[in-house]
């Protein structure tokens, strides 16, 4: 029989040596060793960890705290008003759980803290310009009523909102201190690289001013939150209340906002994400001038261009844009654009992703004019387009095809040749299946299951509305299609489908069984 003393004993040493374990490469971090010997058997010299402190004194003045109260409904007359305000369904739910991981800090809160009309909000900000301009992020003053801005030295005033652009997540808040500020200036973020040292700053928890030190872990990080999403992820910790807090270089530099963290638990594992400092600069120096901020849009579906979709119709490679639907009346119908359509540049850049053609777009102001490139019929056609006026129902997005029901690599085929059996769009068939009238071409009835028509994600009751861009109206006409796409020795063979109200192009093999 074991000795309980014993096991406590035990279990103490455990836990002590998990704490250890969690420690341990935080103070190892702080010497640098090769922890090894030279020829002679001597330990080699250790060399002391670079310190930031300098940077840091220079910046930390420069850093703001940023508290905020916003109105909730009275939770003692309905707490039912709460929740909707603020629990998991709410609107405000998408940000909690981007910021604060899966929990959501007002979903569990006893409901005796619920009450008032007001509910405070933390965040982070740094002084751009001596005369008390302050960068932030949107997230961090939406839907609020009162700014309060409180410096380094513990001063506190009231701030004023300049201007705000949620797509981008910035706003510009202004105070009036009587006197110059401390400032932090811009770097340049296009110039970071992965394994970058890099220092965020900010008062987590509301604990105070508080500096941490990492890398830069990866660039370009797409948290699918809208056309503007080229995050900086970094490990250096990253918690509550930094949001809108800078993150700066080893020069002291600006190169990133610090907006949102990755966690399972609502606090740091050292994945973290900021806005570049190239993308913010310009915002803000619009915003700063109480300009509004436009975004340009052109009325298409895009979908990305898949291996099986650049065989089809000839592109020599896997990139650009693929049109899966033209909005009537548009800028892109205006300019010509069609319906299978590879957008291959813009503005003189290449568009090598559906997510670059939706950024290039949101980056142009309305009627702003850009040359646009597209791939058609096996050539390059170059045409001019005039951006329209953004709004939050029609914009260039990156991931339609996919939210509509496209599937990455998705592909199709006919009756034999591709593994499904096509029948034409009867009065019978429209009704059985719910086709709309309008509806042309001819109807999937079958897909057999070891074609490459079902690897590809075809489905029955899918409509071939073309084949490799003709248009079909008949079983007769898809077969007539087909057969020619193979003779020309295709790999693939480009299928525009209509599933309920989606339409979306699909590359599919040919069966080489």
């Amino acid at each position: 029989m074991s000795n309980p003393l014993s096991t406590i004993r035990r279990n103490r040493m455990m836990a002590l040596a998990g704490v250890a374990l969690l420690i341990v490469p935080l103070a190892t971090g702080a010497v640098l060793s090769t922890g090894s010997a030279n020829a002679a058997g001597t330990p080699q010299t250790e060399q002391a960890m670079r310190s930031y402190s300098d940077i840091v004194a220079a910046d930390k003045p420069a850093v703001v705290t940023i508290t905020t109260k916003m109105k909730v409904q009275d939770t003692s007359a309905d707490q039912q008003q709460f929740e909707q305000q603020f629990g998991s369904n709410s609107p405000y739910d998408q940000f909690f759980r981007q910021f604060f991981g899966e929990q959501n800090p007002f979903q569990n809160m006893p409901r005796q803290h619920r009450g008032g009309q007001t509910a405070m909000a933390l965040g982070s900000g740094f002084i751009i310009s001596p005369d008390g301009m302050i960068v932030t992020n949107n997230h961090v003053i939406d839907g609020t009523t009162d700014i309060r801005v409180t410096l380094d030295d513990g001063s506190q005033y009231k701030g004023t909102l300049v201007g705000s652009d949620a797509k981008n997540d910035l706003a510009v808040v202004k105070i009036d201190a009587g006197k110059p500020l401390p400032t932090v200036a811009w770097g340049d973020s296009d110039k970071l690289r992965a394994g970058d040292a890099v220092l965020a700053i900010g008062n987590p928890f509301g604990i105070g001013t508080t500096v941490t030190s990492g890398i830069v872990s990866a660039r370009g990080r797409d948290l699918h939150n809208g056309p503007y999403d080229d995050f900086i992820q970094v490990d250096a910790a990253i918690n509550h209340g930094n949001s809108g807090g800078p993150l700066v270089d080893d020069t002291g530099k600006v190169v990133g906002i610090n907006t949102a963290i990755y966690s399972p638990n609502g606090g740091n594992v050292g994945v973290g994400f900021a806005i570049p400092s190239d993308q913010a600069e310009a915002v803000v120096a619009k915003l700063e001038k109480g300009q509004k901020i436009e975004h340009g849009y052109i009325g298409v579906e895009i979908q990305a261009v898949t291996k099986d979709v650049a065989e089809a119709i000839g592109l020599d490679k896997q990139a650009g844009a693929l049109v899966a639907q033209v909005v009537d009346g548009s800028p892109a119908a205006k300019a010509g654009l069609k319906s299978g359509d590879v957008v291959t540049e813009l503005g003189g850049k290449a568009v090598a992703t559906p997510k670059d053609l939706s950024r290039f777009v949101a980056d142009m102001a309305p009627g702003d004019k850009a040359d646009i490139t597209v791939w058609r019929h096996g050539k390059a056609i170059d045409m001019s387009i005039t951006a329209g006026r953004n709004s939050e129902e029609r914009q260039a997005s990156a991931d339609n095809g996919n939210s509509n029901g496209s599937q990455p690599g998705a592909s199709m085929q006919s009756d034999s040749a591709l593994g499904v059996g096509l029948a034409g769009l009867t009065p019978a068939m429209r009704d059985r299946f719910g086709i709309d009238p309008s509806v042309e071409g001819v109807i999937v009835t079958r897909v057999a299951s070891n074609k490459p028509a079902a690897d590809s994600g075809i489905q029955r009751g899918d409509v071939i509305v073309s084949i490799d861009q003709q248009p079909v109206t008949s079983v007769g006409d898809a077969v007539k299609e087909l057969k020619t796409v193979e003779k020309e020795g295709k790999k693939s063979v480009l299928l525009q489908v209509q599933r309920g109200d989606t339409e979306m192009f699909l590359g599919v093999p040919f069966n080489d069984a």
